[in-house]
């Protein structure tokens, strides 16, 4: 028990069979930067468990012997797993196999907190595996996901029970884009620049998930935009660590009367690449050397002409960062996914734009040699 007789939080670390035995050895338990933040919620006392994601069993309980904190042992696990948390055992250490489908069952996601009332529910069935589960559905409330592939697909501009960004906004960014971008390449306090900001999504996702943010667009919808050219960034070098941007895709939308807006030339003309790149250029300088740069893109067909917007602005791009991955964004809520475009696009044989571009840059410290030798590991189908 916590002071005063609170029943402690739970968390649920992962590990795989070559990092469990430093787990053990050192009493240490550890995540990435991913979910880091969580880690640092932990306080002395709580409830712990162990999830061997190799061999499928969960380890319990220990408890907190320390707040969560980062670098507590700098040097474990090579600093791969900086968030870190000493523990201790909490009596008998029971373990329980098949623990996914358990945690499946009781709708816990291992890199979740566990409030008061799972954490007990999970405490009392590792001791007693052949006890009943209870489990209170209604509690559940339903995660924003972590994306593993590079196929997002969300059917909603927004997400949670505040509103980000305007879903009225014309080319409104995606807030489930910015929240996966904020969560792997970013941690609490980080600054977030949006020099095309629009509606300002990108602002209250950061205010929610505790990062800074400076938002500017050519003309700004509300009080927290500051008015700017993204051409000409106002601030220091090196002075960002994460950049996102949802830029126009060519001359398709109205977003505003301002006579500079890029967003009033055409696509298939190369002055619209050659003010991106301005764009590009102003970006790179003002982000720290390692992070990154998500831009967000769509191509463009209009009249029986298909523009490749998303390779021409990625080839602008490769010009000043290293890539670090491409990701498909499913569209769902433009104003062309309605019954009589897709009756159009089957009558008149063409194609309704069904995805956007994430590029997703880095600024490198180090350029990478030139030759790399990559030993594979080859899988057997079965």
């Amino acid at each position: 028990m916590k002071n005063g007789g609170q029943v402690p939080e739970g968390y649920i670390f992962a590990c795989t069979s070559k990092s469990e035995r430093e787990c053990f050895d050192r009493m240490l338990f550890a995540t990435s930067r991913v979910y880091g933040e969580n880690v640092l919620k932990i306080k002395r006392g709580d409830v712990l468990f162990l999830l061997n994601l190799d061999t499928d069993t969960l380890y319990g309980t220990f408890l907190a012997r320390s707040n969560g904190a980062k670098d507590i042992v700098p040097e474990a696990w090579k600093g791969r797993y900086p968030y870190q948390v000493q523990v201790s055992h909490n009596g008998k250490i029971y373990s329980v196999e098949g623990a996914k489908k358990v945690l499946s069952m009781m709708r816990i996601s291992w890199h979740d907190m566990l409030n008061e009332e799972m954490t007990q529910l999970l405490s009392r069935y590792i001791e007693n595996p052949n006890g009943s589960l209870k489990i209170a559905r209604k509690n559940a409330e339903k995660k924003l996901r972590l994306e593993t592939t590079t196929l997002w697909d969300y059917p909603r501009q927004n997400y949670g029970k505040t509103q980000k960004g305007s879903n009225k906004y014309a080319g409104v960014t995606p807030a489930f884009v910015i929240y996966n971008m904020i969560k792997r390449y970013t941690e609490p306090g980080d600054l977030v620049l949006d020099p095309m900001a629009g509606s300002g999504t990108t602002i209250d996702v950061c205010k929610e998930e505790g990062r800074r943010c400076i938002a500017y667009d050519i003309s700004p919808t509300r009080p927290d935009i500051t008015q700017n050219d993204a051409r000409k960034i106002p601030l220091a070098d090196a002075s960002a660590e994460m950049i996102f941007i949802d830029s126009p895709y060519g001359d398709n939308i109205n977003y505003n009367d301002h006579p500079d807006n890029i967003g009033h030339i055409s696509a298939e003309t190369d002055q619209f690449y050659k003010e991106l790149e301005k764009v590009m250029i102003e970006c790179y300088r003002v982000l720290k050397p390692g992070k990154v740069v998500g831009w967000l893109i769509g191509d463009q067909w209009v009249k029986k002409k298909f523009t490749p917007v998303g390779f021409r602005v990625y080839e602008c791009l490769c010009k000043y960062f290293d890539t670090v991955d491409i990701v498909c964004v499913a569209r769902r809520s433009q104003t062309s996914n309605t019954a009589i475009w897709h009756s159009r696009a089957l009558r008149f044989n063409f194609y309704l734009r069904g995805f956007k571009y994430l590029f997703i840059m880095r600024k490198m410290v180090h350029e990478l040699p030139v030759e790399r030798k990559i030993n594979w590991t080859q899988y057997s189908r079965t």
